[in-house]
């Protein structure tokens, strides 16, 4: 394979070995990009100059004796990041001229590790949505088919990496922002545990960088290789210095097992909410059938797993309580009028996401308590099984949808139409109790198009997950270069 699709792994051994210099890869990185992205809209704040003079300041490093886990290996990060001396808009048309003047944390440990960061890659408008469309940079492709999204909101992340734009990236996650451009493309991402990996300086443009706690949303590492991602994790996880970082340092728990036998899975296929479309049910089974092969526990069925319908509703709620914190009074007030028309026997989703844009304070704490009895029923869960294997979203990659009234859009699900947020139920079984979930490739749709599933681990021992997904990757083969 041509060292623009290979592991930042296997490059960091070429150039340990001698064989190339940063200046080479990031070189040729950039010849790539500038040939190929054109077409796919991947790389929307190109920063090559300083990419250059990283990497020479990389190779000297090495002269010199030094050494670092990324030294001179060729990265990109998601637009929403701040980079000093570089815009972050978050694809907002008025935040066009923002500039931060310090980079986000993660930003920082890149740049520690030795990463030389080619630019950053495009997003949603303001991060919301499953597509990576905005007034600013436009429209990203998927490098499978140009007609199909990449995914959101960390689709320019997914398509870079597909393409060949860099070894590795950074993205964030709340509603699968990793794990479906992942599935959509045919790479890796990995959605942490809650609060294992520090966000600040991922916000939005013209806000305060501080060091504060997300509900729900974390950031983390994307990859073409399950390895990769743990090499990464590895970089960006730990507490902020400015908060719990000056009291605790982290050890993540070494993986429960390191061969595939000694597993015990649930797979997952089927939602009470929406149907899984044949594509990506034949991904789930095929990964079930490697587990069983390979001599792993397979079960389709637990009575540990927490309630799936009351994990989505909850989930939906906490999701959009947050969502309209901005709205003019007159439009809160008339969902709030909407809101209280809903019957008490309506448990629809969109019932669900209009409760939780006018959800009280009073009733958020109620849902968090729900959300904890939620997170001990996953450790009762996790005494008897080691992970979960489920869909990431019922589809492979749909054709771009541009109608702005996201909650009027449809996913089209083996030709039957469902609200399109509801897909959003498959992401939330790991956002919503805060678990650490591995997107990784499965295969391919009749169409060609990728097929990933995601891996679901136990709070903070991220490396279980990660470890099944490359154990996985041996069996069924990983990534693949789009045709």
């Amino acid at each position: 394979m041509e060292r623009n699709f290979q592991s930042a792994e296997e490059l960091a051994a070429a150039l340990h070995a001698g064989e190339v210099t940063s200046l080479e890869l990031t070189d040729e990185a950039i010849d790539r990009i500038e040939r190929e992205d054109k077409a796919l809209n991947a790389i929307c704040v190109p920063d090559f100059d300083r990419a250059r003079a990283a990497a020479r300041e990389a190779d000297q490093a090495r002269v010199r004796g030094e050494d670092a886990p990324l030294l001179g290996i060729p990265v990109t990060v998601k637009e929403c990041y701040n980079v000093a001396g570089l815009p972050t808009t978050w694809g907002m048309p008025e935040h066009r001229g923002f500039l931060p003047a310090e980079d986000a944390v993660q930003v920082a440990r890149l740049k520690s590790a030795g990463a030389v960061i080619l630019g950053k890659t495009n997003v949603p408008l303001g991060l919301q949505g499953l597509q990576s469309s905005n007034p600013v940079y436009g429209t990203t492709n998927n490098p499978w088919d140009q007609d199909r999204t990449p995914g959101g909101s960390s689709g320019g992340s997914a398509a870079a990496l597909a393409a060949g734009f860099g070894a590795l990236s950074i993205g964030s996650d709340i509603g699968g922002s990793l794990r479906t451009p992942a599935h959509f493309c045919g790479v890796y991402g990995h959605k942490p545990s809650l609060g294992l990996v520090a966000n600040r300086g991922m916000v939005p443009p013209a806000v305060p960088a501080l060091p504060v706690d997300l509900d729900l949303a974390v950031v983390g590492p994307m990859a073409r290789t399950a390895r990769d991602l743990a090499l990464l994790l590895d970089i960006m996880a730990g507490p902020d210095p400015l908060t719990y970082g000056v009291a605790h340092e982290l050890t993540l728990p070494p993986a429960r097992h390191e061969r595939l036998s000694d597993f015990r899975v649930l797979v997952l296929d089927d939602h009470p909410f929406i149907p899984t479309g044949t594509a990506v049910r034949a991904g789930v089974d095929r990964v079930a059938e490697a587990l069983r092969d390979a001599g792993a526990q397979v079960d389709r069925h637990s009575a540990l797993l927490p309630d799936l319908a009351e994990a989505a509703t909850l989930y939906t709620e906490l999701l959009f309580s947050g969502s309209v914190a901005r709205f003019p009074v007159e439009a809160y007030e008339q969902l709030q009028a909407r809101a209280a028309g809903l019957s008490a026997d309506d448990q629809s989703l969109d019932a669900a996401r209009l409760r939780g844009m006018v959800v009280t304070h009073r009733d958020w704490l109620a849902a968090n308590h729900r959300r904890e009895l939620h997170r001990h029923g996953w450790r009762q869960f996790f005494a008897e099984f080691d992970a979960v294997v489920c869909p990431v979203t019922p589809t492979p990659a749909f054709p771009h949808d541009h109608n702005p009234d996201l909650l009027a859009c449809r996913i089209d699900i083996d030709g039957v139409e469902y609200p399109f947020f509801d897909q959003l139920v498959w992401a939330g079984l790991a956002t919503m109790p805060g678990l650490p979930a591995t997107a990784m490739p499965a295969g391919f749709s009749p169409e060609g198009l990728p097929v990933g599933v995601q891996v679901i681990g136990p709070m903070f021992e991220d490396r279980t997950p990660l470890r099944l997904a490359e154990l996985l990757e041996q069996r069924l083969g990983g990534f693949q270069k789009p045709n």
